[in-house]
């Protein structure tokens, strides 16, 4: 039997992903399709967008996750037609409370997040839409925070120069 080839890590080597700070997470659907806007390929500049059911329902997990996870914060996020840029932070400030609603202090606070959120998002839609993994960025500074912040506001814009854009 073939070996397969080894999956690359995604996430930090040796770093606490339950650590407080700001993180640029970005969720890509299966084969990239394009599933979260109506109008994915004549969107001009100055058109809205209008999302489809799927990104309806993208977009009120994206707002409920709070619910679930209190120390995790959405600071901003967009719903681009194959994939979701979200910008959130982490505030372990009643880690001790022990409240059911926080997930425990670990290292996998951000990917029990993450993987709450696609699937929450799956069972609402009936089937999983999402890609396996998902990319992950460690904000290091401010300046970096007001970057990704001003990446996500101008995506939607951009999205024909997008490294995912996908005119099919």
């Amino acid at each position: 039997m073939k070996d397969l080839p080894r999956r690359k890590a995604n996430r930090l080597d040796g770093f606490d992903y339950s650590t407080n700070g700001a993180y640029f997470i970005t969720i890509c659907t299966v084969n990239k399709k394009c599933i979260f806007w109506k109008n994915p390929i004549t969107i001009k500049i100055n058109d809205d967008i209008v999302l489809t059911e799927y990104g309806l329902i993208a977009d009120k997990a994206i707002n409920n996750i709070s619910s679930h996870y209190e120390n995790i914060k959405v600071d901003n996020y967009v719903i681009m037609p194959n994939h979701i840029h979200i910008l959130l932070r982490i505030e372990n400030n009643n880690i001790n409370s022990g409240t059911s609603r926080s997930p425990s202090p670990t290292n996998k606070a951000l990917p029990r997040y993450v993987s709450a959120l696609k699937r929450f998002i799956n069972r609402d839609i009936g089937y999983n839409i999402f890609q396996r993994s998902y990319h992950d960025r460690i904000i290091r500074n401010e300046q970096e925070y007001l970057e990704i912040w001003e990446y996500i506001k101008n995506n939607p814009i951009n999205w024909q120069n997008d490294s995912l854009f996908a005119d099919k």
